[in-house]
Parts: C-alpha cells; structure tokens; sequence
C-alpha cells in the first residue's frame, strides 16, 4: 500500500499542504492559499486564523483521496509565535519584512551576539528574529510578559495540531542571533534577556511531538494516532534529500533568484558577515555554513534571449580571449556587496553565444567564491536551473578543481519535510536526471585571471 505524508509548506508568499507519495518521492497533490500579511495595529503581521482555516479544511479535502500517514510541517524562517498560557497569541505573528523592530536598532544593536558566537549577519527589519523579540519585549512589554512559549514557526503549527510545545535548532539557528554556535546553547541575547525559560524543551526536527489532537480528528477526518512531527527551517528542509542521499561531505548549490551555496558539517571559520555568509543548522543538529548571490536575478537582467546556448568555438573564444564580467552586478549582497561590475570587453559588442558564456562563466565564478567560505572540499552538487546550465556547471568544476553534479532530482522543501518520517533511513540515489562535470585546465587559467582581476 502507498504511504502518503501530509506536509504543511508555509512560504513567504503561499502557504500550501501537499501529499507526498513516499514510494516514489513525489508530490502527487497540492492545495495552495496565498500567505496574507496584515497591515493593522500593532504591527504588520501574518493571518494566523486564515492560514489555520485553510490547511484544516486543505488536510480534510486530501485526506479523502489519500489517506495520510503522517503530517510533517516546514515553513519560512525569522518567524515566530508568543503563545500565552490561554493558547492565544499574546501579540500577533510579525512579518519580518516589517520595519517596526528598526525602531530599536541601536538598542539592539549593543545587546546582540558577536558574529563569531551566533554566525548570524545583521539583516534588516525582522529577519533576524533576535531583533522582532526584542522590539516586541520593549514595545509592548505587558502583552510580552504574558508569553508562555516563544515558538518558532513549524513548532507553532505542530503546537496547533498536538498540543505539544518544542523548541528546534534549525529554525532558531537560522540567522537569529538567538543561538550560540560555540557553545551549543542560547545565546546571549536570549539569557541576558530572560527568554530562556520561554523557549520549550528542543526536539528533533524528526521527533514525532504526538497525534494530531483528539479535537481535531474529527474535523479533519484523520485516523486516530495520526504522528505530527516537529518540523524543519525551509531552506533545510531542501537539504535533507541530498544529505540522506550522498555518503561523505559535499557541498549545495541551489539556484533561483537566489544562488545559496552551503557545506552540511563545513567549517564555519572562512565566513564573513560583510559578504553574505552566515550559518544554518540541519536537521540533525550540525552546522551549515551558507553563502548567498543573486545569481538568478542577475543572469535574467543580462540574458533575454529564450533558451540560450553557447557553442564550443564560442565559448573558445571567451577563453582564449579572456572575455570577462567582473563583480558585482547585483550591489549591496553577495561576495562582493561593494564591487560595480565591469567587463572587459563592451557587452553589446558580443554575439549572443559569447555574452551568454561570459555571463555563465561570471556566475560560476561568483558561486566558486561563495563555496570557498562555506569550506567544502569534495563533490558539488547544482540544483535548480543552473543545472543544465553547460559553461557555468564546467567553470565551476575547473575553478574550484571539485567536481560538478547538475542534477535534476526532485528534491524542495516539502520532499525534505516528508523525508523526516523516515530519516533513518538512507535513500538509494537522489541523481535522477544528471551530468557530473570534471576539472579542465584551460578553464582553471581562466578562473585563476578573473580572481585576480576581481
């Protein structure tokens, strides 16, 4: 008999519950609601109750065709719920991409952790969540004071289905401040403050909290005992596929409009707050080192063209020639946040196959230069458009003298989150579809000129 998960996927924008088919891997069915922000007092803050109605009546709707197993949960990060002894929300659920913590920026400023303890950047608004409790704590200090549980977001919605409150480290170690690396505890932040009893006890992202309350069972048409488990950050949740399906260390690199390279285990030692790098944890409790690039929004603001593709004299030519783009295209974040793009050559004057390869091999270098702060030192995987990408996966391999997979695997976030039913288990291959990239000395001349011209 097939063995479907239930996962509720809360992004930024949408939230979704989609059913995993746990034989094949595969999201087989998904019902979607767009993620409203409210704009009233306090403060702009999530829809809470009309993200609750619609995945209770999402759960029923599936489970009618596809009687789950399990609900896992993973949602965005920098969120967080206050949980008052009554079960109500003592404040509303903050957007982070709110600027009303900035209201507190030099205050938080002076309270927050060092880099080097909480591996966390200072970011903007709320997207450290350090910063929308602080600015909530002093802001509202009556309504904070009646907190019983500080719940980071997947912890919130498993509390909502169980009644079991946790706390989870890749969702409070994900550019918080709120977790102290070094020292495998809360940070700073949370003890001179006095949250820590605030925090519940901290489960695994696989721990089953218990089954989905007996209230709802009813409601949502659920076998009894149905397991809700703990829940996962995100961006850790694409993680968990690669990391059940690869044995020895290896490095990510996911792209999108955001091109995010990370290590799983890596050293932490070589990142860098001022150049878009910081830490995550992963699912089992051990660190990421993480850089970020927007890669994908500067490959669309360059290349027009549909389907672009480079011959092999085209590309040729961009070696021998060393035809370069130069950092940065996309100012103020990634490696090189300072740098204002230059090429070597006019872009306009390029045909269309050699602009294409200039800009491919641009990208590569910008992910080489993110993947040497993460510490990673054997094989890279590629995931997501750049996969297919043939001069950015081969300078890649040449620059960083790693070899380069191009997957196109089904892997995301809520693969990931189904994959916390079983993470004992190993997966047999996650390849799918794949192309494994190997050094190449002329191209290894190349990256060695551009990071010298860089």
């Amino acid at each position: 008999m097939t063995t479907y998960v239930g996962v509720i996927d809360i992004g930024k924008t949408n939230a979704k519950c989609a059913i995993v088919d746990m034989d094949r891997l595969e999201e087989v069915a998904v019902l979607t609601t767009p993620n409203r922000v409210l704009d009233g007092a306090p403060y702009r803050h999530f829809d809470i109750e009309g993200i609750w109605a619609f995945l209770t009546s999402a759960i029923a709707k599936l489970n009618v065709e596809y009687r789950l197993s399990a609900l896992s949960i993973t949602t965005h990060g920098a969120c967080a719920a206050l949980v008052a002894e009554d079960g109500a929300l003592a404040l509303p659920v903050l957007d982070y991409e709110s600027d009303a913590p900035d209201r507190f920026a030099a205050d938080y400023d002076a309270a927050r952790p060092d880099f080097a303890a909480s591996y966390s950047p200072r970011l903007p608004g709320g997207l450290n969540l350090g910063a929308q409790l602080y600015y909530q704590a002093q802001a509202f200090p009556k309504a904070f004071a009646k907190t019983k549980w500080i719940l980071t977001y997947p912890q919130y919605w498993a509390w909502r289905l169980t009644d079991v409150a946790a706390s989870e480290l890749t969702s409070i170690g994900c550019h918080t401040d709120l977790w102290d690396f070094g020292a495998n505890d809360f940070s700073a932040l949370v003890k001179d403050n006095g949250w820590t009893a605030q925090f519940p006890p901290i489960r695994k992202a696989s721990d089953v909290l218990g089954p989905v309350r007996e209230n709802l069972i009813g409601a949502l048409g659920l076998d009894a005992g149905i397991p809700v488990y703990c829940g996962i950050h995100d961006s850790n949740a694409s993680l968990v596929p690669h990391i059940l399906g690869r044995e020895g260390s290896f490095s990510v690199v996911s792209t999108g409009t955001w091109v995010i390279s990370c290590t799983p285990n890596g050293a932490l030692k070589g990142l860098d707050p001022e150049r878009d790098s910081l830490a995550n944890i992963d699912a089992f409790g051990r660190p990421v080192p993480s850089a970020r690039f927007m890669g994908g929004r500067e490959f669309s603001s360059l290349i027009t063209q549909k389907n672009p593709s480079a011959d092999s004299a085209s590309m040729a030519r961009v070696l021998d020639e060393a035809i370069m783009l130069l950092p940065s295209v996309q100012q103020g974040s990634g490696p090189f946040p300072n740098r204002k793009a230059r090429w070597s050559q006019p872009a306009d004057s390029l045909p269309q196959a050699e602009l294409y390869c200039t800009v491919s091999f641009y990208l590569a270098m910008m992910s080489s230069v993110a993947l040497s702060m993460t510490g990673g030192c054997d094989d890279i995987v590629v995931e997501g458009p750049f996969a297919s990408n043939l001069p950015y996966c081969r300078m890649l391999a040449s620059a960083t003298g790693r070899p380069v997979i191009g997957t196109k695997a089904a892997t995301g976030t809520s693969i990931g989150a189904a994959l916390l039913t079983r993470i004992e288990q190993p997966l047999e291959t996650i390849e799918g579809a794949s192309q494994r990239h190997l050094p190449e000395p002329g191209m290894a001349l190349y990256a060695k000129r551009w990071l010298e011209a860089a």
